[in-house]
């Protein structure tokens, strides 16, 4: 009978084990100065099928670059940005990132703004916070940024860029 329960407990443990990586993890950044850059370029250089962002204001060049060295290697990339704030920022990159074979897409909008910031790289990262992709976020704004990996979070994302994207067109 303690045989049994051990081997039932033993089991449980194993499953509880093995579901761990679906729960993903999450990392934490910080700016200024903090790696935040740093970190977002590192994933969009691990990407290997696809990167899909939703940015209120893309300005850095650094990541810009990163993002069109992916298309060159074959990812699918997409971003969609808020058009006043690429409008409106003589140092947007939609132009560039256009120019440069990505499709970017803009939310047109009466009344409000698209104000995401999150990528998600391969349906299996997301990369979200408070952080702009641009020079100022990275060295003098108080910013956060997390990188997570867990699956349904990462979804989630997914299903709502999927949503902003075909809506805009």
């Amino acid at each position: 009978m303690m045989k049994n329960k051990l081997v039932t407990v033993y089991c449980i443990l194993m499953m509880l084990l093995a579901a761990l990586p679906a729960f993903g993890e999450t990392k934490v950044y910080f700016s200024p100065n903090g790696g935040c850059q740093d970190a977002i370029i590192s994933q969009i250089n691990k990407a290997k099928k696809s990167i899909d962002v939703a940015m209120y204001n893309l300005t850095s060049r650094e990541i810009a670059k990163e993002l069109v060295n992916a298309k060159e290697r074959g990812v699918k990339v997409r971003v969609f940005m808020d058009e006043k704030a690429a409008r409106d920022n003589k140092y947007a990159k939609d132009k560039y990132l256009s120019q440069s074979g990505i499709e970017v897409r803009h939310y047109r909008a009466d009344k409000g703004i698209m104000h995401n910031k999150f990528a998600v790289i391969d349906n299996a990262v997301l990369i979200t916070g408070s952080f702009n992709w641009t020079p100022t976020a990275n060295r003098e704004n108080e910013e956060n940024l997390l990188i997570i990996t867990d699956t349904d979070v990462v979804k989630q994302y997914f299903r709502r860029f999927e949503h902003m994207w075909q809506s805009r067109r």
